[in-house]
Parts: C-alpha cells; sequence; structure tokens
C-alpha cells in the first residue's frame, strides 16, 4: 500500500477566537475575584492599589496611561478607593493638577489582598500546571506583540469593558509565582 501523499488542507482554528478568549478570562477572573472577595476588595481594586503604591504620588492621567485604561475608567473605579479610606487625591504642584496618594490603610488593604492574590494564582498554577501557565504567559506576550500593529481602538473606545486589555490579561493570568515576575508589567515575585 502507497502512502497517501496529496497535499492536506490546513487545519484552521473552528469557532470564535474572541469568544474562546472572552470565555477564558471570565473563568480566570472569576476564580480570582473569588478568592479576593475574601478580603473584600476587587481584583481592579488591588490593581490600582499596586500600581498607586508602586508609581504614586501620581496624577490620575498618568496613572490611566500607564493602566491601558482611560481616564473615565479611572476615576469611576478611583471612587471606591477614595471612599474606602485607601487613597487620596490631593492637590499637586499647581491649583489645576491633583495626585492619587496610597494611604497607610490602602497599604495595609494591598498587603492583604496580596497574599490572597498569591493564593489564587498558587491555585491556578496547581490547577493548569506550571508549564500550561508559563506557556499561556508566552502565548498572550506573543500575540500582543504581533497585535500591536493593528490600528488603536477608536477615541472614547473603552476597551476595559469590551474586550480583555493586555493589561486585563495580565493581570488575571499573573506571574507564576516564584519566576522572576512579568517583563513590560509592575509584577514583582509576589505579583503586582
Amino acid at each position: 500500500m502507497q502512502a497517501d501523499s496529496s497535499p492536506q488542507a490546513p487545519v484552521l482554528p473552528q469557532g470564535c477566537t474572541n469568544f474562546k478568549l472572552r470565555q477564558l478570562m471570565r473563568r480566570v477572573a472569576n476564580h480570582y475575584d473569588a478568592e479576593m472577595a475574601k478580603c473584600g476588595i476587587k481584583t481592579t481594586q488591588y490593581s490600582l492599589l499596586s500600581h498607586v503604591l508602586k508609581l504614586g504620588p501620581i496624577r490620575p492621567g498618568d496613572l490611566a496611561t500607564e493602566m491601558k485604561m482611560d481616564a473615565s475608567t479611572l476615576t469611576r473605579n478611583l471612587r471606591p478607593l477614595v471612599d474606602a479610606g485607601w487613597v487620596t487625591l490631593q492637590a499637586g504642584t499647581d491649583a489645576r493638577s491633583r495626585l492619587v496618594h496610597i494611604t497607610d490603610a490602602g497599604r495595609d488593604k494591598r498587603a492583604e489582598a496580596q497574599r490572597h492574590w498569591k493564593a489564587a494564582q498558587l491555585a491556578l498554577n496547581e490547577t493548569l500546571g506550571v508549564e500550561r501557565v508559563l506557556a499561556l504567559h508566552a502565548l498572550v506576550d506573543d500575540s500582543l506583540d504581533l497585535l500591536a500593529a493593528l490600528p488603536a481602538p477608536e477615541a472614547g473606545h473603552d476597551e476595559e469593558h469590551d474586550t480583555p486589555s493586555r493589561s486585563q490579561v495580565r493581570r488575571a493570568a499573573g506571574p507564576v509565582a516564584g519566576a522572576a515576575g512579568c517583563s513590560r508589567h509592575l509584577c514583582d515575585d509576589d505579583g503586582h
């Protein structure tokens, strides 16, 4: 018998890539949200506290740029942190500018939340396997680099609520606990 030497059609992905990514993002986000809820904080709030701790005091516009979100989303997400006393908005260098500062209570809440973030990360690593998590990080990073050539979203487009942004995917996937940390992100060995 001869082997079939006819060229085979390339295998194409089945289903919607956007839908599959959203499914993954929801499952991972739900996993982290459930753990973070144990200390009364949302993953978005933890990320904000982490960025303000590392970068602050910082102007809200600069913080929004660093977190790759629009200013209105940042303002909406900062309000609960201000109300909880975890951050303050104080006068900047001139009468028109303001700076976001983390408070002592905010530092304490972030430290408490970091322990829960790490528990969520370790559980995800165990469920998926460290090798798969590392491969996922590499695939996400490579894909984001390739997609960077696409046109930017329209002005006023809020990717925080429409599709997983680079920062959302990285926050959800997080670095592998015990690894050297995330490249191109504000993570340390313990995450964020």
